[in-house]
């Protein structure tokens, strides 16, 4: 997915409705006018990016997303390109702007076609203009149907505003939606676009302000922003030639029960090669020699009790527990030790799950702590199911952040973070599906506590180092595929990503 965009600023839904009317008010336009501004800014993308189609299919609902379709088949038509419409909802629920752009239609050359399942849809351009921002819930048999048809014809598709069937708010598909390969998103772009399963089915998203002003747009503040690598990356400490090791800070792993040392192992080397100027291992003693023979700078400690763990942790400057931890007593010892200091923690992994059945019991409002859950550990963490997390990210990262008060990062796709109630959340537009492999989580944690030793705060260290972590995933995909990627490849991405000499962040 790509994206091209003058700023980062992300919206609800109600927001850029919100946007909408004081465009209309401060432009002195009608709802008509700024319709017909979408679509021709839908129009000329489609044949910017495609070429002008041999024919083009328009699928129009009765809001004004269906509007703006009408104004797309009006305008193909006027330059005399085949229109197909298929209309779907009723004349007289629409809005007079919807109405007006209809009725460009009916006196233009469009031709309207009744929708049935088996219409012919093998060869041309597909707009769907079906639903808009407007939807939640279950869709409508009949807009199910057309969806089946559109997705199942392989054409190309340009969605207006947002893929039909995608909740704009938070990028749940509660059944199907349209998998577009172009999204066109006007006035502030949606937030459910770039988490959940919105990535998935938006393609390449465009953003058109339809030349609204900066001074308008500023009214409304955004709900969420796109995070930037290349700006983030500004943030990095800096190294002068005076710096040691000890300046650097002591990043220490807590983790590695019996069969699950390597992900404590891929923690504690991701710590150290983002930066941390020392980089300790507590695990168990049967892991120690596999450590000091695939990354000899790691000091590997074995440790087979909390007590033996205690005196270890007067050293580091930050803690990161959960990678490979397991749910033993051993693992739970581990833990209660670690929360028991006064250190920032990055805590992932089973720590989490051991908090989550209550084995851990602490003051969670005077902690310093990153929790990186996914959606199943945190459905965990907050007693519900993952599907009711997936369904509505943003609300389960607000939940975590009233109940731990931590810094939340919610992994996954479009992975979103937030350490303030008050602030946007922020959400990563890098990663990619070939990710989803063991030990990827366990390097994240690894890559933030690093940071953190640093110097970094824990928000500033989450998002550069989930950023740095997705792209140089992203690097890693570029080169040998999505399939078969494994966590360990990201490693001299990192590197490169903190040494750039002329990087492009796209």
């Amino acid at each position: 997915m790509s994206q091209k965009f003058p700023h980062n600023s992300l919206f609800e839904a109600k927001t850029v409705r919100e946007l909408d009317d004081l465009a209309i008010h401060a432009m002195k336009i009608t709802s008509f006018d700024l319709m017909q501004k979408a679509g021709e800014s839908a129009l000329n993308e489609l044949l910017e990016n495609y070429g002008a189609p041999n024919l083009l299919h328009v699928f129009c609902g009765d809001g004004n997303n269906g509007g703006d379709g009408y104004v797309v088949a009006a305008m193909a038509a006027a330059k005399n390109i085949p229109v197909h419409i298929y209309e779907f909802g009723e004349v007289q629920r629409m809005s007079e702007a919807t109405r007006k752009a209809r009725s460009l239609c009916i006196e233009g050359s469009a031709e309207f076609l009744e929708f049935s399942s088996s219409c012919d849809l093998s060869e041309g351009f597909i707009v769907d203009g079906l639903i808009g921002t407007g939807f939640k819930g279950d869709l409508k048999n009949s807009f199910a149907q057309a969806i089946e048809c559109i997705n199942g014809s392989f054409l190309p598709i340009l969605s207006i505003d947002i893929p039909s069937g995608v909740c704009s708010n938070t990028g749940a598909v509660s059944t199907s939606a349209i998998k577009a390969d172009l999204t066109v998103t006007y006035i502030g772009a949606k937030q459910g676009l770039f988490t959940g399963r919105g990535p998935e089915f938006s393609g390449d998203i465009i953003f058109d302000s339809l030349d609204i002003p900066e001074s308008v747009l500023q009214k409304k503040s955004p709900s969420a922003e796109l995070m930037s690598l290349e700006n983030l990356l500004e943030l990095m400490p800096d190294s002068d030639s005076s710096v040691h090791k000890y300046q650097r800070g002591h990043c220490m792993t807590i983790g590695g029960d019996l069969g699950t040392g390597g992900a404590s192992l891929l923690a504690a080397q991701a710590s150290l090669k983002i930066g941390s100027g020392l980089s300790s291992l507590a695990t168990r003693p049967e892991h120690v020699s596999a450590c000091l023979v695939r990354q000899p700078e790691i000091m590997a400690c074995g440790v087979v009790s909390g007590q033996q763990l205690e005196p270890l942790l007067e050293k580091p400057t930050v803690l990161v527990v959960g990678p490979g931890l397991g749910r033993s007593s051993w693992s739970e010892q581990m833990l209660q030790k670690a929360m028991a200091t006064n250190l920032p923690l990055v805590v992932d992994a089973d720590a989490l799950n051991i908090i989550a059945d209550g084995r851990v019991v602490t003051d969670f409002s005077h902690r310093s702590w990153v929790i990186t859950p996914h959606s199943g550990e945190a459905a965990r963490l907050l007693g519900i199911t993952p599907a009711e997390v997936e369904s509505d990210r943003f609300s389960a990262v607000l939940r975590l952040q009233e109940k731990y008060k931590a810094t939340i990062i919610l992994k996954g796709p479009g992975t979103l973070i937030s350490s303030s109630l008050e602030d946007p959340y922020k959400i990563c537009p890098y990663g990619n599906s070939g990710m989803a492999t063991a030990g990827m989580g366990d390097i994240l944690s690894g890559i933030i506590g690093g940071l953190i030793a640093q110097g970094m705060d824990l928000q500033a260290a989450s998002e550069l180092g989930v950023c740095l972590h997705s792209f140089a995933a992203d690097r890693a995909a570029e080169l040998s595929g999505r399939k078969g990627l494994v966590a360990t490849e990201v490693f001299d991405h990192l590197r490169e990503l903190l040494n750039p000499q002329r990087q492009e962040f796209s």
